[in-house]
């Protein structure tokens, strides 16, 4: 019997220190293709239990460091640890030094998953100060000499041949993000629900995400401010990337409080477990992703598995998740091109962004309907299965 492609996945992030879209992305990644490869996992953090899966600490020496060099030397401890490997697989840039350095030192090619991009994600420089040319030096480097790209929407495959004109359009495959259909699933229990305080006689628009530039969580704040008077807002927001859009969103929430009823907003910053998020969701009117960047938003196809209608900014590889009109409604956006994805015209765009909301709150058959064809589009499209036997096709073409 021939053995088994090994394969060793790179992330920051792995359960049960998730906080985004690609530790979601790996975990159920791992899972699926553990059915075809011998998987290992690289991941930062705490030490993890699972057969398989190598966590490593930042480096004492680098204490106190700036953040980005912290992640750096995280990075050349796994690049060591890949040792055996047939194939290195980085996602986002926390984990794309660790890949090159591993492709360089065991001689293996090296695929990166484009979660995001640095140069699309300008405001990252609030965060990480001088680390931000480190973060784009990591990602550039990476990319640039990777013997694959994938990206996880047609969207994003367009904005790394933008951001990176060196790199062959050939060796960049898109192969989406997707959705385990069995957990994401509409739960009609109403504990959660109840211990959150949300009103289930009052229509409601939910939001999931963490509250960062390219969520667009002002926009929506402020959109909020139009919808009718007995629509429920349930935001469960949180680990602010700096300071000031912490503060930025405090402070539109207030504004938003005042002018509502007691309960007309409901704000839950810690992060709920799983299956408490799904019964939100499952129990909304309407999910609302105002993001102004998103490769593709797999948040979207959770609230769809779920059969929750969506209303989205129709940008990045959103439009390629939610079909207007079928599942959900796009809000359209003109940007400028200057990297931050900021709205040319921002009033135009909170008040398209709060039309859509009113639509579908005032009509909640529609908002029904558009559910239901959420879920079955998850279902047929997003399957990790299918996204696992994609990923290992893309792992034949360089080996």
């Amino acid at each position: 019997m021939a053995q088994r492609l090994r394969v060793d996945l790179i992330s920051r992030e792995y359960p049960p220190e998730v906080y985004g879209g690609a530790g979601v992305h790996l975990e159920y990644l791992t899972r699926d293709l553990r059915n075809l490869a011998d998987v290992r996992v690289h991941c930062f953090g705490a030490p993890r239990d699972e057969p398989g899966v190598t966590a490593y600490p930042e480096p004492a020496g680098l204490a106190g460091a700036n953040a980005a060099l912290r992640t750096m030397g995280v990075d050349l401890e796994i690049a060591a640890g890949a040792r055996g490997t047939d194939i290195v697989h980085s996602h986002t840039w926390y984990a794309n030094f660790a890949g090159h350095t591993a492709k360089l030192l065991h001689g293996v090619p090296h695929v990166v998953t484009t979660h995001s991009l640095e140069p699309l994600r300008p405001w990252k420089a609030e965060q990480l100060g001088g680390g931000y040319a480190l973060s784009s030096f990591c990602e550039r480097v990476a990319i640039e000499n990777a013997d694959a790209v994938i990206a996880v929407s047609g969207g994003m495959k367009r904005d790394v041949i933008t951001a990176y004109p060196s790199v062959d359009p050939d060796k960049i495959q898109v192969v989406y993000n997707g959705i385990d259909t069995s957990i994401y699933a509409p739960n009609p229990g109403t504990d959660v629900i109840e211990r959150l305080g949300i009103d289930l006689n009052r229509p409601s628009v939910v939001f999931v995400g963490r509250i960062t530039r390219q969520k667009g969580l002002p926009y929506l704040l402020r959109a909020c401010r139009s919808l009718p008077a007995e629509t429920q807002i349930v935001l469960l927001a949180g680990a602010p990337d700096t300071k000031e859009i912490a503060a930025e969103v405090e402070g539109l929430a207030d504004e938003l409080r005042a002018a509502r009823d007691e309960r007309g907003v409901i704000w839950v910053q810690e992060m709920l477990p799983k299956h408490e998020v799904v019964q939100v969701l499952t129990h909304a009117t309407v999910f609302v992703c105002p993001s102004i960047y998103e490769p593709m938003g797999i948040v979207n196809l959770e609230a769809m598995a779920c059969e929750t209608a969506v209303v989205a900014t129709a940008t990045g590889g959103i439009p390629e998740v939610v079909a207007d009109g079928e599942t959900g409604l796009l809000v359209p956006i003109e940007q400028l091109q200057d990297g931050t994805g900021t709205p040319v015209d921002p009033d135009k765009f909170v008040a398209d962004l709060a039309a859509a909301m009113t639509e579908l709150v005032q009509d909640p058959a529609r908002a029904r309907e558009l559910g239901l064809a959420g879920r079955r589009r998850a279902v047929e499209k997003f399957s990790w299965a299918r996204i696992a036997e994609e990923t290992l096709a893309v792992y034949r073409t360089v080996l």
